[in-house]
């Protein structure tokens, strides 16, 4: 699903929040947004779900102006918002249920994106009984299940710990590959932004302006040795010193 924002300025009250943002998703591609704490990456990702509305400028999703909050589209949130008293299975075909669809239709590709988040075995098992990464996968695999055209995703490995969210990152880049919906990730790692992505939008303190775009041009599948090849870490510099300069001015 392709996404278009033109000049999208964001004010609260007083604050101007996001401010004369421009950016083009291509369909099928991998976005993510990193910037300090409160530059408006969150508020970005909100305006283009339609959750908020812009105080101007233009979001077009597939060439039509978003007015209102888009259906057929998957979220994923810090908090994995599983459901405690239903099973890990359940919790995923949930967004088919309440979609008023017949879960059975969706049980095989349930199975097969656990499977690839290597939560196969934990079918059964409730919420309390995984850890918070695999918890996470589910969320993943539950915002995934129906194919969305495009998915959001607001800092969803931010309350991991290094090493879980690193193996985080492989596994959703396999879901990724299997749906390769639209996705449009916010984080405030360097690493992960540019593992995943195809592209890396920095942006500056608030007001959230974007500051650069960095296409990330390393071949996938990407691995635990991505990390150390010198593109890798070319463009990781790039985008941090895109977040560093920002304190010099």
């Amino acid at each position: 699903m392709s996404v278009d924002i033109r000049n999208v300025s964001k004010s609260f009250r007083s604050t101007l929040a996001v401010d004369d943002a421009s950016l083009a998703l291509e369909e099928g591609s991998f976005v993510s947004i990193v910037g300090p704490s409160g530059c408006g990456k969150s508020t970005l990702l909100r305006l283009v779900a339609g959750l908020i509305r812009p105080s101007s400028g233009t979001i077009d999703v597939r060439g039509v102006p978003v007015k209102g909050p888009l259906r057929n589209i998957g979220m994923v949130f810090q908090s994995p918002v599983l459901l405690p008293w239903r099973r890990t299975l359940d919790n995923i075909l949930f967004v088919a249920e309440m979609g008023g669809l017949k879960t059975s239709q969706w049980r095989e590709r349930a199975l097969e994106l656990m499977q690839l988040a290597g939560l196969g075995g934990f079918e059964a098992s409730y919420p309390h009984e995984l850890s918070g990464g695999m918890q996470q996968r589910a969320s993943i695999c539950r915002a995934m299940l129906l194919k969305p055209p495009l998915i959001l995703m607001d800092e969803p490995f931010g309350a991991l710990d290094v090493i879980t969210r690193e193996r985080m990152g492989y596994a959703l880049q396999t879901l990724w590959d299997e749906s390769r919906s639209t996705v449009l990730f916010v984080t405030h790692s360097i690493t992960e932004a540019v593992l995943l992505s195809d592209t890396v939008v920095v942006m500056t303190p608030r007001p959230g302006r974007i500051r650069d775009i960095v296409p990330i041009d390393l071949p996938r599948p990407r691995h635990p040795g991505t990390l150390r090849e010198p593109r890798f870490l070319e463009l990781s510099e790039r985008v941090r010193e895109g977040i560093e300069a920002q304190w010099m001015e």
